[in-house]
């Protein structure tokens, strides 16, 4: 964030509507952080005014609490239940449908989203890092996938530093975060008394150009600096390391995979609000007339039983195998698909987990407890 200083603006936080404002004139569906049953939830801004400010988000094992922020600042809180992955990597979605003309015969015909130009305010460093890995899935040479491409064009991603993470983050100890790097278009630092502001792509660059920003001072350059390394000394969990494949993939056989699995209930929130999960199951809805029928995606999970069937037989058909194969693939295989581990350190797996399991605790009891 902090790699061109020459180039960063302060916005005043009188101006922060501006910015709102300036992004809706430009077509984009503006959406940031709202209160919602309890929790701080992504949704579309009916004007600047809407951005709330003073909220704080406690978090633990199995706990989400909103508190207030005594220095009202707008953001404060950690992380929510959501991060991009729902507006990119759709819940439900047509993919393909088939209907029955006149002389019976089947036509099939490809179903593409409508995607709007979105805008997201407040997206977190160990989100953009999430999005990195879902881009490396989707988007891959010979296998773009056409409906998360076209929502992922249409992105307008407004990053801010973590200056309060929660209880429950460990992103210092994956190297994601807490202050943004890299991909995003306009990122935030939030200090007392406005944002120190820095472009990341052309299109944040022209946005920024617009608002007409003062230079940073160095000494507001700094105070963002030492917040973000004051965020990252202040988290208590970490990862043992940041390519644990070696390790994982030699304690298959470890009692603490049934430890944990006595504990799980398979409900699969953990993969919901993964960030970087990526499962999905197909289906196919006919319509009740029987002349027309629609492919769907829709999100999966590695916990149900159904993801491990194969011909006459589950490969995963315990909660201890399926936990296994979710960390497994987590922390250890992916660095086999990806160069990395898919944990971004966001700990919204730990948070609303209803038996607050926590991966930190479970990864370090098979890779510190030493081979059984």
């Amino acid at each position: 964030m902090f790699s061109q200083p020459d180039r960063a603006g302060f916005m005043p936080f009188a101006q922060l509507p501006s910015l709102v404002s300036r992004l809706s004139a430009l077509g984009y569906r503006c959406l940031g952080p709202t209160r919602e049953n309890g929790a701080i939830v992504m949704r579309e801004l009916e004007s600047p005014a809407d951005l709330p400010r003073g909220l704080q988000a406690e978090q633990a094992p199995g706990h989400y609490r909103l508190t207030s922020d005594p220095h009202n600042r707008y953001f404060a809180w950690s992380n929510g239940p959501q991060a991009i992955k729902p507006l990119s990597f759709a819940p439900q979605e047509s993919l393909w449908r088939v209907e029955r003309d006149e002389a019976g015969s089947l036509r099939f015909a490809a179903v593409l989203p409508a995607a709007d130009k979105q805008a997201i305010i407040g997206v977190r460093a160990c989100d953009l890092a999430a999005l990195a890995l879902q881009d490396a899935h989707f988007l891959r040479a010979g296998r773009r996938d056409p409906h998360y491409a076209r929502r992922r064009e249409q992105l307008f991603l407004v990053a801010v530093q973590c200056a309060e993470p929660a209880s429950t983050c460990f992103c210092a100890s994956t190297g994601d975060g807490p202050t943004p790097t890299a991909g995003y278009d306009l990122a935030l630092a939030e200090l007392a008394d406005g944002f120190v502001a820095v472009a990341g792509s052309d299109k944040g660059d022209a946005v920024l150009k617009t608002l007409s920003l003062a230079p940073a001072t160095s000494r507001q350059i700094e105070a963002a600096r030492q917040q973000g390394a004051a965020a990252a000394a202040a988290q208590t969990r970490r990862l043992p390391g940041r390519n644990l494949r070696d390790a994982l993939m030699s304690r298959l056989e470890h009692p603490r995979w049934d430890e944990v699995a006595a504990r799980c209930l398979a409900c699969g929130n953990c993969t919901a609000v993964c960030p970087t999960c990526f499962c999905h199951a197909e289906i196919d809805e006919p319509a009740l007339n029987g002349q027309a029928s629609r492919h769907e995606r829709i999100w999966d999970s590695c916990f149900g039983e159904s993801h491990g069937h194969l011909h006459g037989f589950n490969v995963r058909p315990d909660i201890r195998s399926r936990y296994r194969q979710w960390l497994t693939h987590k922390l250890a295989t992916w660095h086999d698909q990806f160069g990395r581990s898919g944990c971004v350190g966001c700990g919204r797996c730990i948070a609303w987990c209803p038996v607050g399991i926590d991966l930190t605790e479970e990864t370090a009891a098979l890779i510190e407890g030493g081979q059984p």
